[in-house]
């Protein structure tokens, strides 16, 4: 951030006891610390936790998570269950957290969830988000997920963790 987001200031940096050298408006007089989406994206697995769900959207063929933005006032949490409900169509049974990653393409924390869903039908996804949904078994999820991508790391990172091969 190199301007106030209040002003339009050009930010200095200034030390702030115990944070080190933090942006600073000399008009405002305030501290400006960094401002960034909050997101969340799920590893979505079957009721027997045997298949990952991969969508494609936005007239790309890239496998990825189902994901998407935290709303003003929603948890984390919250916003798994809504977004894969919205996505999907599917009810969330039960959510873990599993990693989170800062996004610099889109200035976004991502908080990523395992989430077990409570079936496999997908007549219900909403196809004005989702192009195209998919289970797929852990090693088709492993070779068929987006290559170089967060939600790749996402992926590997659930299955190294609690799904060792």
């Amino acid at each position: 951030m190199k301007y106030c987001y209040e002003c339009g200031t050009k930010l200095i940096e200034k030390p702030l006891d115990n944070e080190g050298m933090i942006p600073y408006c000399k008009h405002c007089g305030e501290y400006r610390f960094p401002i960034f989406s909050a997101a969340v994206s799920m590893v979505v697995q079957n009721p027997a936790k045997d298949k990952i769900l991969l969508i494609q959207q936005y007239k790309k063929k890239n496998n990825v998570l189902v994901a998407g933005y935290i709303n003003k006032g929603e948890s984390a949490e919250n916003a798994v269950v809504r977004e894969v409900k919205e996505e999907i169509g599917l009810n969330v049974i039960s959510h873990d957290f599993n990693k989170s990653e800062y996004f610099p393409k889109t200035n976004t924390l991502m908080f990523n969830f395992v989430c077990v869903v409570d079936s496999e039908n997908l007549d219900n996804v909403n196809t004005k988000e989702v192009d195209k949904a998919q289970w797929f078994t852990l090693d088709q999820a492993r070779e068929c997920i987006m290559p170089d991508s967060l939600a790749k790391r996402f992926l590997m990172y659930y299955l190294h963790s609690r799904h060792p091969s």
